[in-house]
């Protein structure tokens, strides 16, 4: 192409248009302009097939890196899965935070990772409530010898942390974490919102500042729990117990509370406009919203 579409492009003079030029100069300047216009066109020529070789070149690197990645988020991502199921605690430790750093790299692989630590959450803390030799839901009494979460379950509490910081996505993976054991979990500033959290029980937990919006928390045990400045706009909150919660400058607007006990809860300065109540519904002493 580079040696024919010069002189397709600009045609050599013929013999007959030559011979019409009087002067030999003109002729021999003339034959020498054309050769100019050919080569500076071949010249381009050239420099194109250069900057699209440079292109492809690129772009092949690219494609080669961007496989080479992938191929080492595949990797990070199945090593931190084995070591969520080792029987050693540091080593699941250091699979939750692999598959955190997967979930931050990775946007594409947020929702699986949401999964995969939910699941996990469930296997290690379940609570059986309504299963045959279950748990007594609530319990008619809170243990005040139980140690934090973070002692008697480390790989739980840190696998909730990582959910409550998770980077947000568009296709975000809504968490499920319905009947969990995460009595005395330290939850402050997490974010839960839109979550399942049916009949978990968060009895004594530590959820200052917590994000529970349209959260489902149908008959979960929130007795006790320091919940305050908590935003719990339009939570599912029937039948939730929540005696001697913490619920001050919390956020309640527009929560379903039908059957809800807050006997001795504390909710100075929270905002329960829009709330849904019933008769059943148990307020503190002189905190019935209108």
């Amino acid at each position: 192409m580079v040696v024919w579409l010069p002189g397709l492009v600009y045609p050599s003079l013929t013999s007959h248009e030559l011979a019409q030029v009087a002067s030999r100069e003109k002729r021999v300047e003339l034959r020498q302009a054309q050769s100019k216009v050919q080569n500076d066109f071949r010249s381009q020529l050239l420099q194109a097939l250069a900057g699209l070789v440079v292109v492809a070149g690129a772009a092949a690197g690219w494609q080669q890196l961007r496989l080479a990645r992938e191929g080492q988020i595949t990797e990070r991502f199945t090593r931190a899965i084995d070591h969520l199921g080792s029987d050693t605690l540091d080593v699941r430790l250091g699979g939750i935070y692999a598959l955190e750093r997967v979930a931050k790299n990775s946007p594409a692989d947020r929702p699986t990772v949401t999964y995969i630590l939910g699941a996990f959450i469930r296997e290690h803390a379940p609570w059986h409530v309504g299963a045959p030799n279950g748990p007594q839901h609530p319990t008619p009494t809170l243990d005040d010898q139980l140690p934090w979460l973070t002692s008697r379950a480390s790989d739980v509490q840190t696998a909730l942390q990582v959910l409550g910081r998770r980077p947000e996505s568009s296709d975000e993976q809504a968490l499920y974490l319905s009947r969990v054991d995460l009595r005395r979990a330290h939850l402050p500033r997490a974010r839960l919102a839109d979550a399942n959290l049916r009949y978990t029980n968060f009895s004594r937990a530590w959820m200052v500042n917590v994000n529970l919006e349209r959260s489902q928390l149908v008959d979960a045990d929130l007795r006790e729990a320091r919940l305050e400045r908590a935003t719990m706009a339009d939570a599912d909150l029937r039948r939730a117990h929540l005696q001697g919660a913490d619920l001050r400058q919390a956020i309640l607007r527009g929560a379903d509370m039908r059957g809800a006990n807050l006997s001795d809860a504390r909710l100075d300065e929270a905002d329960l406009e829009g709330v849904r109540t019933d008769g059943a519904t148990v307020w503190p002493d002189g905190h019935r919203p209108a």
